[in-house]
């Protein structure tokens, strides 16, 4: 037996440092995710804004040009990437303006995305772990 099979590495154990999954950092596993869409619709309901992104950015390069898709693109990854805190949920105001959906009223607007439920944990951690400091 070798030495190194008993060390510990966090970069390359996929559960943890000691192949333990880490509860407090990464929530509760949920058999739910890990299962296939129970009906056809589901992967295309899952992937109607992607699939409705795409249609747009290709009818506005065969009217505008390249430019245009490409610069939209830009602006959606910079709207992105504004967010709160990490264990406050970010409302993605710039994201839902620039696509112009902030007028309308969804599901999740009255009884909130189920994909993107609370998340308790204490505050300085979370941070600390967004920053790379854990």
């Amino acid at each position: 037996m070798c030495c190194w099979c008993f060390v510990p590495v966090a970069g390359l154990c996929p559960q943890g440092a000691y192949g333990v999954r880490d509860s407090l950092r990464s929530g509760f596993s949920s058999v739910k995710n890990e299962l296939l869409p129970s009906h056809p619709l589901e992967l295309s309901e899952k992937n109607f804004q992607l699939n409705k992104d795409k249609m747009n950015f290709s009818t506005l390069r065969n009217i505008q040009g390249l430019h245009a898709p490409l610069k939209l693109q830009m602006e959606y990854r910079a709207a992105r990437q504004i967010q709160r805190l990490p264990f406050l949920q970010s409302s993605n105001l710039a994201l839902d303006t620039l696509r112009g959906s902030d007028e309308a009223i969804g599901f999740e607007d009255v009884l909130s995305d189920p994909a993107q439920c609370e998340m308790m944990g204490e505050p300085h951690m979370m941070v600390e772990y967004k920053l790379g400091l854990l």
